[in-house]
């Protein structure tokens, strides 16, 4: 008895499923209910129909375009990966769908529940007819692009002080100085001293003289910066602050002001114009943060002030080891001294002086922020952890974009946040 030969082979198009080479034999079971057109029902409809048009369906909204052997070369921004000769096609649905999605747009608060302040502003600040320039904006947004960096900047009211109708506290200026590589920007931030009537004006007061005095000085700080003397840079930076600061105690007295009350603190951040330098140098003077994003994970590199190194500074450091006239200084032995009736008491101690010079690397982001916006981000986890997905991909975000990742909202924080970040390319 002879075997029996080969089947015959069944005619073409007749009981046989077409299958292109970039779908997988094997696909899950989808409902036909909610199941678009596969490409393989076109293939076997335009063999029975060969006057059917090649042209593809158009692509439904919210829907990624078709992958069949039918499909165009390319779908706006979209372009189907053809697998390569002799390797078995992709089946993860990145392959098959292009580029993922975006990040998530940006939340509205983190933690278990929202803030008690609503989230827009509803109550406007005072105003005096004749004294109209001590009003300030709600929000101030800002950003620029140099040397290697892209900068953004946002300065916005508080919650409380957008409910209560009272001005943003924070100061924000940015500034140019020069052009090409030996430019300098610099961002300087202040905020005023809580429940004091002119704190705002005392933080404008102070950003304006900074920067005055830093552009006066910019070719200097701005060669030194690129050769990294970070020992002048300190010494001057110093003596900058501290005369900023002097004058701003001299305008309180002017206008009979306590100058406890015309106070603020202050922080700044220096950046070259040169691309081929990425040292960035803070200084500053109180409270505040500074933080660093690397690798997806938040630095705290806020500078330590509890030791003190170098040579005493106008109003700042160690009394001298002696007076004009050569007589040297008896020991303290700690024996209270009734104060003299010819010299006034001796005022609080300042707060010391911040520096802090860091070497960027490339896809870092630097965060100076004053403490309406470090608390929160000490503090709340889900917000260090929402920034850090927003702040990691491989462009910086746009004015829009970071205005609004800086005002997610977090319960227990209602102050001003100023916020500058850097994106290093």
């Amino acid at each position: 008895m002879s075997a029996p030969g080969p089947a015959p082979a069944p005619p073409q198009g007749a009981g046989r499923q077409v299958v292109p080479p970039s779908v997988p034999e094997a696909s899950p079971a989808r409902h036909p209910a909610t199941e678009p057109s596969r490409p393989d029902d076109r293939a076997d409809a335009s063999e029975a129909n060969p006057s059917a048009s090649d042209a593809p369906a158009p692509a439904l909204p919210g829907r990624p375009p078709p992958s069949g052997p039918t499909a165009d070369t390319a779908y706006g921004d979209w372009t189907p990966a053809a697998p390569s000769d002799g390797e078995p096609a992709d089946e993860s649905p990145a392959s098959r769908l292009g580029p993922l999605p975006p990040p998530l747009p940006s939340r509205v608060h983190v933690g278990t529940r929202p803030p008690t302040y609503d989230a827009e502003p509803t109550a406007l600040p005072a105003a005096d007819p004749d004294d109209l320039d001590a009003l300030v904006p709600d929000t101030v947004l800002d950003g620029a692009r140099y040397g290697a960096c892209t900068l953004r900047a946002v300065s916005v009211r508080g919650d409380s002080a957008r409910y209560r109708g009272e001005p943003r506290r924070d100061a924000l200026l940015t500034a140019r100085f020069g052009s090409g590589e030996r430019a300098l920007v610099l961002v300087a931030l202040a905020t005023g001293t809580r429940t004091a009537p002119g704190a705002h004006l005392a933080a404008a007061e102070v950003c304006r003289w900074i920067a005055a005095a830093v552009g006066r000085s910019h070719e200097r700080l701005a060669a030194d910066i690129r050769a990294a003397r970070r020992t002048d840079l300190k010494a001057g930076l110093h003596r900058l602050t501290d005369r900023g600061l002097g004058k701003l105690r001299a305008a309180a007295t002017e206008q009979g002001l306590d100058p406890d009350d015309y106070a603020a603190s202050m922080r700044c951040l220096l950046l070259s114009g040169d691309p081929e330098c990425r040292t960035r140098v803070f200084f500053g003077v109180g409270p505040g943060g500074l933080f660093r994003l690397r690798e997806r994970e938040w630095q705290d590199i806020e500078p330590e002030v509890a030791e003190v190194k170098g040579e005493p500074v106008l109003g700042f450091g160690s009394a001298p080891h002696e007076t004009p006239d050569g007589d040297r200084l008896t020991m303290d032995l700690g024996i209270p001294t009734p104060p003299s009736p010819y010299e006034p008491a001796p005022g609080p101690p300042r707060e010391p002086f911040r520096f802090r010079t860091s070497v960027a690397r490339p896809g870092d982001v630097l965060l100076m922020c004053g403490t309406g916006f470090a608390e929160p981000l000490r503090g709340e986890p889900g917000l260090r952890a929402h920034l850090a997905d927003r702040w990691s991909g491989p462009e910086p975000p746009g004015l829009t974009a970071y205005l609004a990742d800086t005002q997610v909202r977090v319960k227990g924080y209602a102050d001003d946040r100023t916020a500058v970040a850097v994106w290093e390319a």
